[in-house]
């Protein structure tokens, strides 16, 4: 992890001097805060020892994405696999595109300000590290690497959710009053260039000893392979040849040489979210870190992805709220039916892992007639008794099952939950997505959580290669990479199912790749990158057709959805706002 403190004391030394950075319209004294030790930027950053605050400072405003539901709603809603639970409109701007304007919409408006806040600062370590008193090269690039790492990590985000805004490389410190759109290639071109500065100069996770959780080799090279697979969507021909053998032979690089880079996956699925792996994950590329002391975590709250995919279960028949089952207060999203149908349960062992259909009852319950009708029970249920630890109590299920009524346990099914055009009834329960489970906080009502983020993971490096090679017109390399994970996630008992589970060249298609990455990464910050990269080509109405296919509760995307809006605060404060354009469709 990284060290908390020296970040507190980068904050009080430069949100004031870097107030005008990042959004286009903050006035400075928004920004300002108390400078107790009347220290400057200019003095702290003079040493090797006070340049560090930079850093540290760099890797701050990843947690406003990461391990919050705003970046989840930005990543991961709108896409064919999540829904608002109860169907509700809870952030519908962007997870069923309800009046997305440059107005509205408070994911998109913050998550502009904190990324134009986290660029700046990058921006002003670059610029300034040949001030900072180094010594030792070798330190200096390491530290250079992380702050290039991090501004190319940051304007990916820029880019693929804005699209060609303004591309800063210098420190701003007064209010810009006009600002020029640059093409997205001279983004990537940054980004690329800044990865693989980073590849070269930055060292092994191990090197980093408890701060495990700062940019290290193998980030930079799996992040570079993402951008250069990114970057190929925006070619054709040749060019686009080009990028995604680039692509490809990065993410193979990483694959090859994972022994040396200190990484490997799990052997088991279900290894790889398992609570008790989270902190110093294998199979982690790049972690944001979180303490178990939450006075030191951003906002005091820690990663609270656990419970924005949870199900209702407390005060059904045999069940109270516990650290084992979840806290439901804040739930946002839902799987759709096509979510859950992706999965050959039977046969894929991601299904178990990453879902929960089954509560056994944490607290003893016994049937009687009243709660019998209430629930529509049969008779016969009266009297029994379920039993804490041992008894179900409650099953919510993907499949339809004959005869609840006579069951002594609540059952949720397939035609409780949607109908059979795949729209769902009220939502108000669903299965539980349980992949970023936290049974560790303080108490079962205690929101911070103290996990850390996977942001990137050894599998993902797969998927890029396998989706590269497609592109490349190599279906039979690509199944092979894919057939690694799919091998890994086939089940093993009763019945060992790894030949079920290989695909071959034929199978290997838009359509397959697009649910492989699903079933391996659903919830992991990357669903809506996804289906912009693989479907917003031409018109985007390849984006559209299929979220509205996959997921039909969404009725009102467009193709211009492919793009976020900028805020209208930010052109307001333009005098050549004009020129400088909203995002089309959002004027």
């Amino acid at each position: 992890m990284i060290n908390r403190k020296k970040m507190r004391t980068k904050r009080y030394l430069t949100l004031s001097c870097l107030a005008a950075s990042i959004t286009l319209s903050i006035s400075c004294n928004k920004l300002e805060e108390y400078n107790p030790s009347g220290a400057t930027a200019d003095a702290v950053w003079s040493t090797p020892e006070g340049f560090v605050t930079n850093v540290n400072a760099a890797y701050s405003e990843q947690r406003a994405w990461y391990g919050r539901e705003d970046g989840i709603f930005m990543s991961e809603s709108g896409t064919d696999i999540w829904f608002n639970r109860d169907k509700n409109t809870y952030a519908g701007q962007l997870s069923q595109y309800a009046g997305l304007t440059p107005l509205q919409g408070n994911p998109v408006r913050a998550v502009w300000r904190d990324l134009w806040k986290a660029i700046n600062i990058c921006n002003a370590g670059i610029n300034r590290i040949n001030n900072a008193g180094f010594t030792n090269q070798t330190e200096k690039n390491r530290r250079e690497g992380e702050l290039r790492f991090l501004r190319a990590f940051y304007y990916w985000h820029i880019v693929e959710t804005f699209g060609g805004v303004m591309l800063r490389t210098e420190e701003t410190k007064t209010p810009l009053l006009t600002a020029t759109r640059s093409p997205v290639e001279d983004f990537y071109n940054l980004m690329i260039s800044d990865l693989e500065f980073a590849v070269a100069n930055l060292p092994l996770q191990s090197a980093w000893g408890n701060e495990y959780s700062r940019a290290s080799r193998k980030s930079a090279m799996g992040f570079l392979a993402r951008t250069l697979l990114s970057r190929a969507y925006y070619s054709t021909g040749a060019e686009a040849q080009t990028y995604f053998t680039r692509a490809r032979d990065a993410a193979k690089a990483v694959i090859d040489n994972r022994a040396a880079l200190e990484v490997e996956l799990w052997a088991n699925y279900a290894d790889m979210w398992n609570p008790a792996n989270n902190k110093r994950n294998r199979e982690a590329l790049y972690v944001v870190s979180n303490s178990t002391n939450q006075t030191i975590n951003y906002d005091l709250n820690g990663n609270r992805l656990y419970q924005v995919f949870q199900a209702r279960y407390n005060g059904k028949p045999g069940l109270v709220q516990s650290l084992e089952y979840g806290f439901e207060n804040s739930r946002r999203l839902m799987p759709t039916l096509s979510f859950l149908d992706y999965f050959n349960e039977n046969i894929d062992s991601r299904y178990d892992a990453s879902f929960q259909e089954m509560w056994i009852a944490n607290t003893n319950f016994t049937w009687t007639a009243s709660l019998a009708a209430t629930h529509r029970k049969h008779p016969s249920v009266i009297g029994r008794v379920i039993r804490a630890g041992i008894d179900t109590a409650l099953l919510i299920t993907k499949k339809v099952v004959p005869n609840h009524r006579l069951r002594p346990y609540i059952v949720i099914d397939r035609d409780s939950v949607y109908n059979a055009n795949g729209t769902i009834i009220t939502g108000a329960d669903y299965v539980n997505f349980r992949k970023f489970r936290d049974p560790d906080r303080t108490a079962a009502n205690a929101q911070p959580g103290f996990k850390d983020v996977i942001v990137m993971r050894l599998a993902e490096m797969y998927l890029i290669a396998a989706e590269a090679e497609w592109k490349l017109n190599n279906p039979g390399a690509a199944a092979n990479y894919i057939n690694v994970l799919r091998t890994r996630a086939a089940r093993k008992t009763p019945v060992n199912q790894t030949s079920a589970m290989q695909v071959s060249a034929a199978n290997i298609n838009e359509d397959f790749i697009l649910k492989e990455r699903a079933r391996e990464l659903a919830g992991e910050h990357l669903r809506w990158f996804d289906l912009k990269r693989m479907l917003g080509a031409n018109n985007g109405q390849a984006f559209v057709d299929f979220i509205k296919a996959q997921n039909p509760d969404i009725t009102q995307v467009q193709p211009f959805h492919r793009l976020r809006p900028i805020r209208q605060e930010e052109l307001n404060a333009l005098l050549n706002a004009e020129e400088f354009g909203q995002n089309p469709g959002y004027n």
